[in-house]
């Protein structure tokens, strides 16, 4: 049986978000001049907060202010690169990295499974040494420019653990091959939780501590 320790990334393993630090890095990088479009981003997030839109429609608005219609690939990796150099130095807790070795010391395979966009998590993954990653992807023109457009579905909640299925069924995997550890901070990962051999909910805000007490999971509190 093979044994797989799937990990959620923006408070999991981060401290902090990683959307709008991303946007923001991506804009200084690029196109200074963008930044005086955080106040319209900042609108999308009011709208999104109001129910006016949804989670995917919020990250394609405020991709397409921050990072523009269209950009090229390689333009994107040396973004994502530089900006997970920085999620690795300052953003990341040190229990989580020694979690990840652990697990992988013990024979898990290490997977990350991310809302955030593919386009940046697979740089940050690498930072961890993890190859597999699943996540929210951009659609591409037929030039391969990545566009602000999502591809499929935005990698969170219900949808989150649909996309850890399609990844299983790609690699071949059914759920009785595998022995699955899931580790999360949000409330929203509560589907996959509930799926998972072995749930943890890890810096755990209030809506997910309680489920987990009523669940009976192990609550982990990562530091460093």
């Amino acid at each position: 049986m093979r044994s797989v320790a799937i990990y959620d990334m923006d408070k999991t393993i981060t401290r902090k978000a990683t959307w709008t630090p991303f946007l923001i890095h991506a804009a200084m990088a690029r196109a200074p001049w963008r930044l005086a479009l955080l106040p319209a981003a900042g609108i999308a997030s009011l709208l999104y907060l109001a129910r006016a839109i949804d989670r995917a429609r919020l990250k394609e608005v405020t991709h397409r202010l921050m990072l523009g219609r269209t950009i090229p690939p390689a333009d994107l990796e040396a973004v994502a690169q530089a900006f997970a150099d920085s999620v690795a130095a300052s953003n990341m807790f040190a229990d989580a990295r020694k979690r990840v070795e652990a697990d992988r010391a013990a024979g898990w395979e290490p997977v990350l499974a991310t809302a955030s966009h593919g386009y940046y998590a697979r740089a940050i993954a690498a930072r961890l040494g993890i190859a597999q990653v699943i996540a929210t992807e951009a659609r591409r023109d037929a030039d391969g420019n990545v566009l602000a457009g999502i591809e499929g579905e935005n990698c969170y909640g219900p949808a989150k653990l649909r996309l850890i299925e399609a990844w299983m069924a790609r690699e071949g995997l059914t759920r009785s091959d595998l022995r699955i550890r899931f580790y999360s901070d949000h409330v929203s990962d509560a589907p996959v939780l509930e799926w998972a051999d072995e749930p943890f909910a890890v810096n755990a805000h209030g809506p997910l501590r309680r489920l987990a007490a009523a669940r009976g999971w192990t609550v982990l509190d990562w530091e460093g």
